[in-house]
């Protein structure tokens, strides 16, 4: 729980190593090297609020040197001017991004046009010998709660994908077919072995690509703040009365949250309370226009 100590807490949680590698994971990992021949592209999907945080590291050591869309979903949630520099960032490494809000509109079809560009040369050399068009066979791949039952639902346009706001929801390898003759390969959320970053794993936490078991709730909450405090205090003064928030004064926060969303008892703050109420404006979107990482 949140206390005077907690300031000592946060500093030392960038050393920390967070071992979050279940076994569901694991097997996916093997699951897709044993499909690993079928695949003609990958959709690696990652979320555009923390598009750094959210990438998978090794991505290459799964998906070898196949043809890679790198699809940033969440557009209505993230902060445009902060996102569009990490497209351009990952553009000038060699990727196609495509950024799209999954809710509204069809930016979906955007991702269907992209495919069919990128293995025009395959079906161009299919052509030459007088055989039909491939159906387009995609990988899609990411870490725990980024959006690829949202995207694989739409590209489907029927609800073949279970979608959650919470890790997990997709267990098994399963391939759908979608009305654009591209049969997409779903699979569960992974993540590395280790997270080595704390902010890495924090961000991870605030935006629910883990568990809320993983880190202490308060350790998330108070992050969450001080990026709102150091990014967004408009949001952070709009939605909880509160200007500033930094180690010294992050007691004083809480309390002042509390009173506003009626989480004292007795005079006493309920810490637990506070922390769930911060997470859970992140998690039910009641938040906007955010970005966490930065370049």
């Amino acid at each position: 729980m949140l206390n005077e100590n907690n300031n000592d807490k946060n500093k030392e949680l960038s050393n920390v190593h967070i071992a979050y590698f279940p076994g569901h994971m694991a097997k996916t990992r093997r699951m897709i090297g044993e499909k690993y021949g079928l695949i003609d592209i990958v959709y690696e999907v990652i979320d555009a609020r923390i598009p750094f945080s959210s990438k998978i590291k090794d991505i290459y050591n799964i998906i070898g040197n196949k043809p890679k869309i790198l699809i940033m979903t969440k557009k209505d949630l993230c902060d445009l001017k902060v996102t569009n520099e990490w497209i351009k960032y990952y553009e000038n490494l060699g990727n196609h991004v495509l950024l799209v809000d999954l809710n509204n509109g069809n930016d979906y079809e955007k991702i269907i046009k992209l495919t069919h560009e990128l293995m025009s040369d395959v079906q161009e050399r299919r052509k030459e010998k007088s055989l039909k068009d491939k159906e387009i066979r995609a990988l899609v791949v990411g870490i725990p709660n980024v959006g690829k039952s949202t995207l694989i639902n739409r590209m489907c346009k029927r609800k073949v994908a279970n979608v959650g706001n919470n890790p997990g929801v997709t267990k098994e390898l399963n391939w759908l077919r979608t009305h654009s003759d591209i049969l997409l390969l779903d699979t569960p959320g992974i993540l590395w072995p280790k997270l080595d970053q704390g902010e890495v794993a924090l961000n991870l936490a605030a935006f629910t690509a883990i568990k809320q078991e993983i880190l202490p709730s308060d350790e998330v909450a108070i992050h969450i703040l001080k990026k709102l405090s150091d990014y967004y205090p408009t949001i952070l003064e709009n939605l909880y009365g509160i200007k500033k928030v930094n180690d010294e004064n992050i007691l004083m926060a809480y309390e002042e949250i509390a009173k506003k969303i009626g989480a004292m008892k007795n005079n006493e703050v309920d810490y637990e309370k506070v922390s769930l109420k911060i997470i859970n404006d992140i998690k039910l979107e009641h938040i906007k226009g955010i970005t966490f990482d930065r370049k």
